[in-house]
């Protein structure tokens, strides 16, 4: 008896086992389908982001050099601009919602490398060689590095999906790794934020360290509103839960003290060194986060993770030579004509006395009225010099000083 039944155990469990071999690899095709949909999606947000704003600045410099007395919102090149920016930003919106976190975020280096070709492209300068080899080889150079590095993030990104649902983010939110990470990041940006409003210490890294650490937050509640969304569209649904609107929330304060910061470091620095330090820093903070809220690279072997850290560090290097190379604005220095400004005298009006502010300061060319100052603080006057018509060939003063007395 035994004999019979071991024959036909055997061939109840090979469907089984066949069946559970089979379904792994249409698993694995799935995920990195949806990892394929959600790059895609990204590379086409980013760039149609660039040639939006890209289109938007074209509108200012085209009003600003004719004599169009038009606003820029009330030209369609403007308008044309926003509504691909609109569409840009939908489309890395929704990229969130099919392919994990850390594969989404390295890919922002796509407009980077947009935004450098379309300035080549339509740039209105005429090229030198030695300009051009100076400043433009090692950008052709830095977008090729850039597109190897997203090839590379592409490829070896990682694999993990799951249903963004209402349990799931509670989960994850209360999880020890992220309770920890949230710790650590809530005391570094404390610190910083000292350092930055009491010290008033306004290097770019401490401000772009804020704006990592906000955007990483940021990413991480934008996947989770989109995957939520996803998950509703498909049938279940998510929207009703309290999560879902806690992640909203979060989302916006954070992308609006993130674009704060952002503003106030370009008062401050040059947009080429904001952009390659801004995307280094906030990559890199917006992957340990995904790492450690959505588990991004649980399970997957060393090489894949090596090999996603290299396309991470060729993507950096590729930006920082694209805006390495950028040509710096010339610095706009301001000054005042004080023949230009009503009601000033200065010493080349004829007959008008010059003296200095005696107001704690050494600047000269106003005119105080010091009736109320000691007579020790009197400013000593100079001697009458008579306006005369000398002989031809002898020179007069340019000017006469008159004496004014206290009772002028």
């Amino acid at each position: 008896m035994e004999g019979g039944n071991s024959p036909s155990l055997q061939l109840q469990q090979l469907p089984v086992a066949t069946a559970a071999v089979s379904v792994q690899p249409h698993t694995d095709s799935f995920s990195y389908k949806e990892n394929l949909i959600g790059a895609l999606l990204a590379i086409f947000g980013h760039l149609v982001s660039s040639i939006a704003l890209n289109l938007q600045k074209y509108s200012h410099i085209r009003l600003a050099g004719s004599k169009d007395p038009r606003a820029y919102f009330r030209t369609k090149t403007w308008w044309s601009g926003l509504l691909l920016l609109v569409l840009g930003e939908l489309g890395v919106f929704s990229s969130y919602a099919f392919a994990p976190l850390s594969l989404i975020v390295p890919l922002s280096a796509v407009s980077v490398v947009a935004s450098a070709i379309i300035g080549m492209i339509f740039i209105k300068e005429k090229w030198k060689p030695k300009e051009f080899l100076r400043r433009y080889v090692l950008s052709f150079v830095g977008c090729g590095l850039a597109v190897v590095g997203t090839y590379l993030l592409v490829t070896f990104g990682p694999n993990s999906h799951e249903k963004m649902t209402a349990e799931n983010i509670t989960r994850h939110l209360v999880s020890w790794p992220f309770l920890l990470y949230m710790l650590v990041e809530i005391i570094v940006f404390c610190l910083l934020l000292y350092f930055y409003k009491e010290r008033n210490t306004n290097y770019i890294v401490i401000i772009l360290l804020l704006v990592a650490l906000l955007g990483s937050m940021t990413v991480v509640t934008v996947k989770a509103v989109a995957g939520m969304i996803l998950v509703s569209i498909q049938g279940s649904l998510q929207l009703d839960s309290p999560i879902f609107y806690i992640m909203l929330v979060c989302m916006i304060a954070t992308a609006i003290y993130q674009a704060t910061f952002l503003a106030q470091a370009s008062q401050l620095y040059d947009s080429a060194q904001i952009s390659s330090i801004g995307y280094i820093l906030s990559t890199t903070a917006a992957i340990s986060a995904g790492a450690t809220f959505y588990l991004d690279f649980m399970g997957e072997d060393v090489l894949h993770i090596c090999m996603f850290a290299l396309g991470c560090l060729i993507a950096f290097l590729g930006v920082f030579l694209i805006t390495r190379n950028r040509k710096k604005p010339v610095p706009f220095e301001p000054y005042i004509s004080m023949d230009a400004m009503p009601g000033m005298q200065n010493m080349h009006d004829k007959g008008i006395a010059v003296q200095p502010d005696l107001k704690s300061s050494f600047s000269y060319g106003a005119l105080e009225n010091n009736d109320s100052m000691p007579e020790i603080y009197t400013p000593a006057t100079l001697p009458i010099v008579q306006e005369q018509h000398g002989p031809k060939g002898v020179s007069a003063p340019p000017y006469r000083v008159l004496e004014h007395s206290k009772k002028e």
